[in-house]
C-alpha cells in the first residue's frame, strides 16, 4: 500500500562508474527493526530487474523526518486508516538552521483528524503504537481507534 519512496525512506539509487547499483535507505529511526527486511527487499527487486552488482546502504545523516513522506504517501496512509503526520514544511530534507533558543513549556497537543470520519475531536491513547514512530489515538466522534504517524521534525 505504501512504497519506500512514498514513505521517504528510499534516499536515492545510483549506478556507479563501475556499474554497481547503490540504493540508499534512511530508516524512520536508527533502531528501526524493519531495516533488514527493507534492505533485503530492495536488493531482491534490483536483482530481479537484472542488475548484478547491487548494494543497499543505510544512511543516517541527514536523519529521516516526516517531511520526507510524499503527498501521495500521506494520502495512502489516510486512505488505509492511518493518520498521517502534520503538513510538510518544505519538500526534501531540512537544512540545519543552527542553534536556537528553546522555551521549555508544555505544547498544546497536535490536532490529528480521524482518518475514518475526519473529525478533529481525537485523543491520544498511547504515545507508542505498533511501531515507535506511531502513536495510538481514538476518535471521540466515531469512537474508532487509529494509528497516527508522529511528527518527527
Amino acid at each position: 500500500m505504501l512504497t519506500l519512496a512514498d514513505l521517504g525512506v528510499l534516499h536515492g539509487v545510483e549506478v556507479t562508474p563501475e556499474g554497481a547499483v547503490v540504493a540508499r535507505l534512511t530508516p524512520t529511526y536508527a533502531g528501526c527493526p524493519a531495516v533488514a527486511e527493507m534492505r533485503a527487499e530492495v536488493a531482491a527487486r534490483l536483482l530481479a530487474a537484472g542488475f548484478v552488482d547491487v548494494r543497499v546502504v543505510t544512511v543516517l545523516d541527514p536523519p529521516w523526518t516526516t517531511d520526507r513522506i510524499t503527498d501521495e504517501g500521506r494520502r495512502k496512509l489516510a486512505e488505509h486508516g492511518i493518520a498521517p503526520p502534520g503538513p510538510r514544511d518544505a519538500p526534501g530534507p531540512r537544512s540545519d538552521p543552527g542553534p536556537a533558543w528553546v522555551s521549555l513549556t508544555t505544547l498544546a497537543p497536535p490536532e490529528v483528524p480521524c482518518p475514518r470520519c475526519a473529525s478533529a475531536d481525537t485523543e491520544e491513547i498511547s504515545r507508542f503504537a505498533a511501531t515507535a514512530c506511531t502513536a495510538l489515538r481514538r476518535c471521540r466522534t466515531c469512537r474508532e481507534p487509529f494509528p497516527h504517524v508522529k511528527d518527527l521534525p
